[in-house]
């Protein structure tokens, strides 16, 4: 997509975040939780994404996803900080694909933390991959105009001519 200096390109400011510094046993450790806790802030940012098309208008949904993220990860680190790093470091050591199937019984643990403190029950699976609608009270994106080409003259009209298979066209 070209730009051009009429287009609006948002500052270095707007578009700095705070990473989360967290590894990929961590995420991975946090992923099915964290998935369910930010549902709809998730939703949101992806519904503006595909509505909009542009990526420079969901800027603050995006940051919300952000925002989120960090919510839940330091709810975590108060009330489940042991089970979380007991389950993680079991990930971590579970080979190179990180599977969840060496590590049941930390996960347990660790679920029973989430549900006891958070509230929350690790989804079912195949949670994430059900139709689930979302209601947003952000107004729906209008979509630019199609600009349809010229219309195609209408082709010449031969009424006097007839073919015969065996002679070719003929003219009268």
């Amino acid at each position: 997509m070209p730009y051009t200096n009429e287009d609006y390109l948002p500052s270095y400011e707007e578009l700095t975040v705070p990473e989360l510094e967290i590894s990929s046993a961590a995420f991975r450790t946090a992923a099915h939780h964290l998935g369910k806790y930010c549902d709809n802030t998730c939703k949101e940012f992806i519904l503006c994404r595909t509505e909009e098309n542009d990526p420079r208008k969901c800027l603050n949904e995006g940051k919300e996803v952000t925002r989120c993220a960090y919510e839940f990860l330091g709810k975590i680190k108060k009330s489940c900080y042991a089970e979380f790093t007991q389950y993680m470091d079991c990930i971590d050591h579970s080979g190179m694909s990180m599977e969840f199937k060496n590590c049941r019984k930390t996960q347990a643990v660790f679920d029973a933390c989430v549900k006891e403190n958070l509230g929350q029950d690790r989804p079912e699976l195949g949670y994430f991959t059900k139709v689930r609608l979302h209601k947003t009270e952000r107004p729906k994106a209008v979509p630019d105009p199609h600009i349809l080409p010229e219309r195609l003259p209408e082709p010449p009209k031969f009424e006097n001519k007839t073919t015969d298979p065996m002679k070719g066209p003929r003219w009268f």
